[in-house]
């Protein structure tokens, strides 16, 4: 445990210095800090929060409504701080909790608003909670917090269902008992040492609802809920009769995920959220089925926004392209919601290197693939989201088109998937690299002492520096499109486009008096000029009131 103190500081003002835009919500830029990458204040080869509150200034220039924090609670790190010892305490790799509420304040004072993750799924194997149940035993009270089991089997040696971990290998561990005997079996949906809490114990949501209030009292502007389809499980929890399940993933509702029952909780928090000033909002990361069944968790009483998985894993294609906007647009128009999307995160593969490869690999892949390919459709595919309605995510590093990491060495990989078989292909590890912000430097100025994964020879060409006031960078094309985003009217919160007639592999719609042409295709198309170019991926030439748009481009374009 963290050797913190265990109260907040006290509740922070600063939100009033949060431009109080109505609903901001709607149509924010959202952009995701995974701390241990960012920036490094004490040259320990480890990000931390001083790192990012030096660097916030940075994202206020790029022009960012809110600012994202991966996990930096304590904990074990087995999963990157997805394993939480301590929901109260700031881990101390990452700083101190003085040094959260610093963070919240300067965020606040630079008009950014600041949303940090909750896991309420699992713990860490070394929560208070989880190491009682251990030492009490079978029966103990303790053990009902979490979902232990007796094992089937003559001798209780076989798991109590056929429930596989996200990560590879069975979702059970046996545990041996205070007398030394092989005893039950308790469930992770991920790594052993992150345990399921069992959401039918009503410790489990009072704990969380103190937890809520903990970090709305110091000020965050609202919290994305890590496994949001997790937490309730089938009564029972039955058998799955099938194995390699992570392949049904997101094919169908599971007895451990996308249950009804995670509504009610959700809709106790909200209830908690809406007696806050400062329009603090959740964020859900539900894997489901279909954008129909992502729709159930923003309905008006529960959560704000969830994240478009469906829009994430779309290939580079017209027809695709369209298809998924209009199940998204039509799927949170009956329930009031703005869409999100969202092209990359410290979960998949970052797009430029997705976009690199043919379709059909999945979000997670080893393969460099033709980058200049991949950077051409990454920067055409950000103007094309940043077009639509509703919210977008920025994954950092995003905006300086930085590829996946694909050939790291074996032995300095850390991503927990990795080392359990038949799981996740545990190639997160490519997207976590910290970034570049120098040219030059032991670690291109992420801190002055190296960095926790080896950054690739060539990172600083890609740098903040080196892309700054550069024409054409893709920093300046996101600088440049963030801040037209703004100040357009018909950009932003909205529910629906105007499709215009276009050339097979073009998307083309209208939104008021702003227009967007995508072209996903391998070739220049021709398509008429709708006005003033706003801002273009590409270079695009225009005549005699046609416009050629190169291969893999995306073009604004206004009549006001």
């Amino acid at each position: 445990m963290s050797q913190q103190p265990s109260a907040a500081p006290a509740p922070t003002s600063a939100v009033a210095t949060v431009s109080e835009r109505h609903d901001w919500w709607r149509d924010a830029v959202i952009y995701q800090v995974y701390p241990r990458s960012f920036a490094d204040s004490n040259g320990d080869g480890m990000g931390d929060l001083e790192g990012v509150r030096t660097r916030l200034p940075y994202l206020r220039d790029l022009g960012v409504d809110a600012v994202w924090l991966s996990p930096f609670y304590a904990s074990p790190q087995a999963d990157a701080g997805y394993d939480v010892a301590d929901y109260r305490a700031v881990d101390p790799m990452f700083g101190t909790l003085l040094d959260a509420d610093a963070l919240i304040r300067d965020a606040h004072a630079l008009g950014l608003r600041i949303i940090v993750d909750l896991v309420p799924n699992h713990s860490s194997d070394q929560y208070e909670w989880f190491k009682r149940a251990l030492a009490e035993g079978p029966g103990s009270p303790s053990r009902d917090r979490y979902h232990f089991r007796p094992g089937k089997g003559k001798n209780g040696e076989l798991p109590p269902n056929d429930w596989e971990s996200i990560f590879g290998g069975p979702a059970w561990t046996r545990v041996t008992e205070p007398d030394g005997t092989p005893g039950e079996w308790y469930l992770h949906l991920f790594a052993p040492e992150q345990p399921d809490f069992n959401w039918e114990h009503p410790a489990v949501g009072d704990e969380f609802r103190s937890i809520l209030r903990f970090w709305l009292d110091m000020g965050v502007d609202g919290f994305r809920i890590d496994v949001a389809h997790g937490m309730v499980k089938a009564e029972g929890l039955p058998d799955l009769g099938s194995h390699e399940q992570l392949k049904l993933l997101g094919n169908d509702v599971m007895p451990f995920f996308d249950q009804d029952g995670v509504h009610a909780i959700y809709r106790q928090w909200r209830r908690i959220l809406d007696e806050y000033s400062g329009e603090r909002i959740f964020v859900a990361e539900a894997w489901t089925p279909t954008v129909e069944r992502t729709a159930n968790y923003v309905r008006p009483d529960e959560l704000h926004q969830a994240f478009n998985f469906q829009y994430l894993g779309t290939h580079w294609d017209a027809e695709e392209l369209r298809t998924v906007i209009d199940r998204t647009l039509d799927a949170m128009r009956p329930v009031g919601a703005p869409a999100t999307w969202v092209l990359s995160n410290h979960d998949v593969t970052r797009h430029a290197t997705r976009f690199a490869n043919p379709a059909g690999l999945g979000t997670q892949i080893r393969l460099a693939g033709d980058r200049a390919l991949g950077l051409r459709r990454a920067r055409a595919a950000t103007l094309l989201m940043l077009a639509l309605p509703g919210s977008a995510y920025v994954y950092q590093g995003e905006e300086l088109g930085l590829p996946d990491v694909v050939d790291l060495p074996d032995e300095v990989r850390q991503d927990p998937a990795y080392f359990r078989g038949a799981g996740q292909d545990g190639f997160r590890d490519g997207c976590r690299v910290p970034i570049p912000w120098t040219r030059e430097g032991s670690s291109y100025g992420f801190g002055d002492g190296g960095s926790w994964l080896p950054q690739p020879a060539g990172w600083g060409e890609l740098s903040v520096e080196a892309q700054t006031g550069e024409p054409g960078s893709t920093l300046e094309l996101y600088r440049e499109a963030l801040a037209v985003r703004r100040s357009t009217a018909d950009l932003g919160a909205g529910d629906a486009v105007e499709w215009l007639r276009a050339p097979e592999g073009v998307v083309a719609f209208r939104r008021g008096d702003f227009v967007c042409v995508a072209n996903t295709t391998g070739e220049s198309v021709a398509v008429p000029a709708h006005g003033r170019v706003l801002l273009a991926s590409g270079g695009i030439t225009e005549a005699a009131g046609e416009a050629k748009v190169p291969a893999d481009t995306t073009v604004w374009w206004t009549r006001a």
